[in-house]
């Protein structure tokens, strides 16, 4: 440890004569660096602080101010109407009442001034009729929006200068709800059952409503946002079901490169890169996302990336967040070793770190009992994994071991099964994912806010917890991270990190345990029932390279649009029924701003897919015209419940608020009851890239990452994430449940390929829709893929 290994340079005898001490010279070194990288980082996070706290203004801005009122001084003009005068009656001192009177005044002023600018941006941020405009297509009255929100939007903004002129979400009306939510089940129900719904709604709204509204929209007053405690509370946290497959989501390495094969190196450089991306997070250095160039994205859900780890509870986890965790934890063939990551006040460079993977991969210790499936509590169900924690972990040395687990800045493992994407054998992109997913549900620690994973063969993964954060988060940190590792840092022509080798650090320490058998038959229960949720996980894995983003948006359509619709299509040719369709859209254009709900399934869709699948008329040339006006139609719908959903206009998340208030005060509503249980039998989500624009993958094609996915929501459903990657890839992660007679992976991908093309089709001559359909693999129906 690096503890024990600064103790060794101070040593004292102590003699008849006296106490003979003995200070190491090197260890006093790296000691006083220490200290003075700790106080530089202090300032600097100090200044970015300062910095922050007064945006759009600036703290030169005051002494142009105190100028200004002190120039009034000589020049006979009293610019605070009388105010300086007030203020000089009240101070004690006569000789520097003018002085001193100036600056308080001119303090006060600058402080008013910088309230106003930020509600004055807030003001204008609140603004969302841009978003509703066609693209390519803007308003005189946008252009003059943008032009005055980019000049009260100040210069060189760091990451959380925007965060106090960020508007808050608004609780939408209940009327403007309901009737959003009975239009939107509309196409899923017949008229039975949508009468029936009618009712509930229409009883709720008149009887129950306004009590639960004040109470939230008082809450929306009091909170900075009144959805997302609750959200990552209820929908998370107070979870009892295991969150492997569940609620952790995984993201992929780039897809055909791999800087290189040798495991130590590629971790060493990736491990690094994290560190610099960590320092410019904590002071804060990082430049804001925004829209348009211009409209500020909430930057609250980052400051929770490392350091981080989900504690489980009885009754509910919660998140721990420390500050400043200098080692992380790294588990290899069932050891946990320490590692830390600075010497003499710094980071370790690459190679360094590589020379410490290294001598981890080189040990050929055997676990200790338990050891091996320890993580699999993490796997497993969460009350177990609790009561396991407060009986065995709470004192002595599995205290200390679990301690340095949960307050690492985050969690390594180095698998030791090569993964990755190989054109050259089948399914290798299934396996891929399922190992970022569950792997072996004892060699990832879930808790962990993310677990970087290693393979043999170079590649890289990550899998996260979500209760802390959403998949464009991790996305932002991953593209820094792929980017730093491939074109800053780089190796040398053997594959190794660059830079020397420094051999005198301190070897990786092995975390020590004593686990019971009981406690060993608790981890053994925890990993039987992980593993059988890992075993059902029926998961593939495509990339769609037919056309891309650049193709669709050439036919004039948003690329968004046309992957749902295709999704709805592909849903009813796998089913034969259209389903509640989930959608992920974000809400950080407000305040604190998590996710909203796009339901998909609308009846738009509904018309367009049944007009895709009318036999008497699916061979008729002439048909394509009505079959496009459908998909306009329907497109267009999409893309407008999208931007409602932006722009605090959803459906579902205040539903959730309405149904948690009124089990606060013991309503009881048999409409939000029935809401809240319907299930979602298809989830969806897009991953974004470029969201740094660090590579130019027109100049570099293949450094594109393969995106990310997760498991299935429903027992019977499908769940897919879908990546938009540059003009002319979309890369597909479908996932289902092999228990589920209904559903195939495979399957479900064939018909999403075979409808992606089927819908291009409409936009071309019919001599090309052959040509076109030509590419579709034939199925075998019922076959199932395993």
């Amino acid at each position: 440890m690096a503890e024990a290994h600064q103790a060794v340079g101070f040593q004292f005898t102590v003699r008849p004569d006296g106490v003979d001490f003995k200070l190491s010279q090197e260890v006093i070194k790296n000691i006083y660096l220490s200290g003075v990288t700790a106080w530089k980082k202090k300032a600097i996070q100090f200044k970015n602080g300062v910095l922050a706290g007064v945006y759009p203004a600036s703290p030169s801005s005051w002494l142009i101010v105190v100028i200004a009122m002190m120039s009034s001084l000589y020049i006979h003009i009293d610019l605070s109407m009388g105010m300086m005068d007030t203020i000089k009656e009240n101070l004690p001192y006569r000789s520097t009442r003018a002085v001193l009177s100036a600056i308080l005044f001119a303090t006060g002023l600058w402080l008013f001034l910088i309230y106003l600018l930020r509600y004055t941006l807030k003001a204008l941020l609140s603004y969302h009729g841009w978003i509703f405009e066609s693209h390519g297509k803007m308003s005189t009255s946008t252009k003059v929006w943008l032009c005055l929100v980019k000049m009260f939007s100040g210069r060189r903004p760091l990451l959380y200068s925007f965060q106090a002129s960020l508007p808050r979400l608004p609780v939408p009306s209940v009327d403007d709800t309901i009737h959003r939510y009975l239009e939107s089940v509309r196409p899923l129900l017949d008229n039975e059952q949508y009468n029936k719904m009618e009712l509930l709604a229409s009883d709720f709204k008149e009887n129950k409503a306004a009590q639960l509204q004040r109470c939230l929209i008082l809450k929306s007053w009091w909170a900075t946002n009144y959805v997302s405690d609750w959200w990552e509370e209820y929908i998370y946290l107070r979870g009892r079901s295991p969150i492997m497959v569940n609620s952790n989501f995984y993201i992929m390495d780039l897809l055909y490169v791999t800087p290189t094969h040798r495991q130590a190196a590629r971790a060493g450089n990736v491990v690094h890169a994290m560190l610099q991306y960590r320092r410019k997070l904590e002071r804060g250095e990082l430049a804001p996302l925004r829209a348009l160039g211009t409209v500020p994205m909430c930057s609250t859900q980052m400051e929770r990336m490392f350091n981080t780890t989900r504690i489980p509870g009885i009754e509910t986890d919660f998140v721990q967040h420390l500050t400043d965790r200098k080692h992380l934890v790294v588990f290899h063939k069932g050891r946990f070793f320490q590692v830390w990551l600075y010497t003499g006040g710094r980071h370790l460079l690459p190679s360094e770190l590589e020379t410490q993977f290294q001598r981890i991969l080189n040990d050929t210790s055997e676990p200790q009992p338990g050891e091996l499936k320890l993580a699999a509590l993490t796997a497993g169900y969460r009350v177990p994994w609790a009561q396991a924690r407060i009986k065995y972990f709470s004192q002595g040395i599995n205290k200390v071991s679990l301690d340095a687990i949960e307050s690492a800045a985050f969690f390594l493992t180095l698998d030791d099964e090569p993964q990755g994407y190989d054109p050259a054998k089948t399914n290798s992109l299934d396996s891929y994912a399922k190992s970022l997913l569950h792997g072996k549900c004892y060699d990832r620690w879930f808790d962990k806010s993310f677990t970087l994973i290693s393979y043999p063969n170079g590649k890289m993964g990550v899998n996260v917890e979500h209760s802390w954060a959403d998949a464009p988060i991790v996305g932002h940190m991953w593209e820094y991270i792929l980017a730093t590792d491939c074109f800053h840092l780089g190796y040398t022509e053997e594959g190794h990190c660059k830079g020397d080798v420094n051999k005198n650090l301190p070897h990786p320490t092995r975390l020590q345990w004593q686990i019971p058998n009981e406690c060993q038959n608790v981890i053994e229960t925890s990993y039987l029932s992980a593993k059988q949720i890992a075993d059902d996980v029926d998961f593939h894995g495509y990339l769609f390279a037919e056309f891309g983003k650049g193709l669709i948006k050439k036919c004039r359509t948003s690329p968004d649009a046309f992957i749902q619709l295709a999704l709805q299509l592909a849903q009813f040719r796998d089913q034969h029924v259209f389903c509640l369709t989930y959608e992920s859209s974000m809400t950080r254009m407000f305040r604190d701003g998590r996710t909203e709900t796009v339901r998909s399934c609308t009846s738009e869709a509904v018309a367009f897919v049944r007009a895709m699948e009318d036999a008497g008329q699916r061979h008729f040339n002439g048909e394509n015209a009505q079959r496009l006006a459908l998909f306009r139609k329907a497109a267009e719908k999409h893309q407008n419940m999208y931007r409602l959903a932006m722009t605090g206009s959803g459906i579902d998340r205040h539903l959730f608020c309405l149904y948690i208030v009124s089990k606060y005060l013991g309503v009881d509503s048999p409409f939000l009851t029935k809401v809240l249980s319907e299930p979602w039998k298809l989830s969806t989500s897009q991953t974004p890239q470029q969201q740094l624009n660090l590579v130019d993958i027109n100049k570099f094609p293949k450094y594109v990452c393969g995106g990310g996915g997760f498991g299935p929501v429903a027992d019977d459903g499908y769940g897919v994430s879908y990546i938009i990657v540059g003009e002319n890839l979309i890369t597909f992660h479908i996932s289902s449940k092999f228990s589920s007679p209904d559903t195939d992976s495979y399957r479900f991908g064939q018909h999403i390929q075979k409808a992606m093309l089927d819908i291009q089709a409409l936009f071309k001559p019919e001599n090309d829709k052959t040509a076109q359909n030509a590419k579709y693999v034939h199925l075998e129906n019922g076959k199932k893929h395993i």
